[in-house]
């Protein structure tokens, strides 16, 4: 099962392309996959929209990206209410399933390839900052693995980017979804499909 923004749902009008759920899936040679995904989502509206479906459905894997949409859809991003959704969603889906591995992730500067002015720069910059330390925070309180997709050296490839700069390329979603599967066999012993699964 797979919640949360563009990066999980792909982009407006680009459905039908490479998503890193979709890869993920397949690297895991998982049968049963939905996708509730939503471009534009922020934290909050993931869980208010998405969180009940994932939980009907009890999954027993969770992976929960998102939050750059409230540092860009805002001048005067509120980290702390992208933190108590994010609580949330982690709190009640390691209660309401607690057969389910759950996954969380932080999120590359975004700022880095999109056309912005310098005080604009910074802001999303700092924003994203912000915003992975508190998804960092949220997920260590629970116990539940971080990917940190912000860290990963591809994380500054322009080529795992698509044209506009932000969602994620095709190649830039296979990476991501390769990083994910070994962290999950390194954490939880997933194999992958290649090795036999």
């Amino acid at each position: 099962m797979a919640i949360g923004d563009s990066f999980t749902g792909g982009a407006p009008g680009q459905l039908d392309e490479t998503r890193f759920p979709d890869e993920l899936a397949r690297e895991l040679a998982v049968a049963d996959y939905h996708n509730l995904g939503v471009a534009g989502a922020t934290t909050p509206q993931v869980a208010g929209t998405q969180l009940e479906p994932c939980i009907e459905l009890r999954p027993d894997l969770v992976t929960v990206i998102c939050g750059a949409n409230d540092v860009l859809l805002s001048v005067r991003p509120d980290i702390d209410v992208h933190a108590a959704a994010l609580d949330e969603m982690l709190q009640r889906l390691l209660a309401e399933v607690p057969d389910a591995i759950v996954v969380t992730g932080t999120t590359p500067d975004l700022a880095n390839f999109l056309p912005l002015r310098p005080r604009s720069r910074q802001r999303v910059t700092e924003g994203m900052q912000r915003l992975n330390d508190a998804t960092r925070m949220v997920a260590d309180r629970y116990g539940v693995l971080c990917l940190e997709f912000a860290e990963h050296p591809d994380a500054a490839e322009r080529g795992h980017f698509a044209d506009d700069g932000y969602h994620p390329s095709p190649e830039g979603s296979r990476q991501a979804a390769r990083g994910a599967a070994l962290e999950l066999e390194k954490h939880y012993g997933i194999r992958r499909a290649e090795e036999g699964t």
